[in-house]
């Protein structure tokens, strides 16, 4: 790749250039990454017996505690491995849609919102908000972002469907417990490389206000876009930029990327439907739910994976959730193959 990179006529193709330079830097980054954790690890075990020599068990306890966070870096690191499909290395859209019951379950929404902010922020993704549609009283109806850096698709796949809550609802004056729903969709931002033909005349598009902040012309002016592609039904909304062309251009890109995004489920429920019925965590099947009282635990339904610390995960530890979800999608695509061959 070294050798491709320094081809004088390399950037005769800019395109083709721009990939292989992400290519390499995405190569020499996970290289550069396992020699910090070799080096880390042959650092620390050195401390480790220094400190038992001397007898300084400070020194031991902290070097254990580096060597137990460098095994949660290196697990990481084997799952961010698998991330070898098609569109994982790109950024993606994430869309946060309320379900039937009004404010409690737009105010779920909106914790499922901050949630994915807060993951992407601790992660070192950076974050767009694109569009926000506020609720009556409280909280959303529906919202998307974009999130940007390496590989955010890849991890963010596996939150696709639908999240559920219960909880005693701060908007009950009988203080009864109540149960909400929220859907999530993610789908991956994808380049110019990738040829997504639109009919516009099967496209609706509509204009309206901008319901989110953004000063007074945002509030007075239709800037607002939504494009739905009438034969699939799928529709997509941009309301972060001031300009109508803006809002309107981001919304093509937008619905392109579902457009390939249906495409890519399409052929892997068609190359494996064994794995895709183990696997489908599209629109309309409950992955995970969410129990703050009476008791407090988040259990993902799909891995059995557990936290007894939601507090903690609606602040944006997910982490070993996606983990979970992305070994099992790959251990039941494995399965199938083996059962395909036999």
């Amino acid at each position: 790749m070294n050798n491709k990179a320094e081809d004088p006529n390399l950037w005769n193709d800019a395109a083709e250039a721009q990939k292989l330079m992400r290519e390499r830097q995405q190569l020499d980054d996970g290289i550069n990454g396992v020699k910090a954790l070799e080096q880390q690890l042959a650092d620390n075990i050195e401390l480790i017996e220094l400190g038992e020599e001397e007898g300084d068990q400070d020194i031991v306890t902290e070097a254990e505690q580096v060597l137990k966070n460098l095994k949660t870096e290196a697990a990481r690191r084997q799952v961010e491995a698998m991330l070898s499909g098609e569109a994982d290395g790109n950024d993606t859209y994430v869309e946060v849609h309320s379900g039937a019951g009004g404010t409690e379950s737009q105010d779920w929404a909106n914790m499922l919102l901050r949630m994915y902010i807060r993951w992407a922020e601790r992660n070192g993704f950076k974050v767009e908000v694109l569009e926000v549609h506020e609720g009556e009283e409280a909280g959303i109806k529906s919202a998307t972002i974009h999130i940007k850096g390496h590989n955010a698709y890849g991890w963010m796949k596996t939150e696709s469907g639908v999240h559920r809550l219960v909880r005693i609802s701060p908007y009950d004056s009988n203080a009864r417990r109540h149960t909400s729903f929220s859907s999530v969709w993610v789908y991956p931002v994808i380049d110019d490389s990738i040829n997504i033909d639109i009919n516009e005349s099967d496209c609706r598009i509509d204009t309206y206000r901008s319901s989110g902040a953004g000063g007074q012309h945002v509030n007075t002016t239709d800037s607002a876009v939504r494009i739905t592609h009438i034969p699939s039904g799928i529709a997509v909304a941009c309301q972060q930029e001031r300009s109508q062309h803006k809002n309107r251009a981001k919304a093509w890109d937008m619905l392109r990327a579902r457009l390939y995004e249906a495409e890519l489920k399409k052929r892997e429920e068609a190359a494996n439907a064994e794995a895709a019925s183990k696997t489908d965590i599209g629109w309309g099947h409950q992955i995970r739910s969410y129990v703050l009282q009476p008791y407090q635990m988040v259990k993902d339904l799909r891995t059995g994976i557990e936290s007894s610390a939601p507090d903690d995960v609606l602040n944006g530890d997910i982490n070993a959730f996606m983990e979970a979800a992305l070994a099992h999608r790959i251990s039941g695509k494995a399965d199938a193959e083996v059962a395909d061959i036999d």
